[in-house]
């Protein structure tokens, strides 16, 4: 398992998403990735997209203005 962070500030829907899908395909399953945004819709966009993809949302949370949405990818990558 390896950590990855995704810097997904200052971007508006769909690309948080994009950015997150984009990312999980060069990823390995069990494998985390915490995407960084701004755009508070990306808190519902995103655990929507992994519930369709087969990854988990681990956890989510605020700080200083910006939303962290951690993402474990499951078996089925991208």
């Amino acid at each position: 398992m390896t950590r990855h962070t995704l810097d997904a500030r200052r971007l508006l829907c769909p690309m948080p998403v994009i950015r997150t899908q984009n990312k999980i395909k060069s990823l390995a399953p069990g494998d985390i990735v915490e995407v960084v945004c701004t755009d508070p819709g990306a808190t519902n966009d995103i655990p929507a997209w992994c519930r369709m993809h087969g990854h988990a949302v681990i956890a989510t949370e605020t700080r200083s203005g910006e939303f962290i949405i951690t993402v474990e990818v499951g078996k089925i990558a991208g």
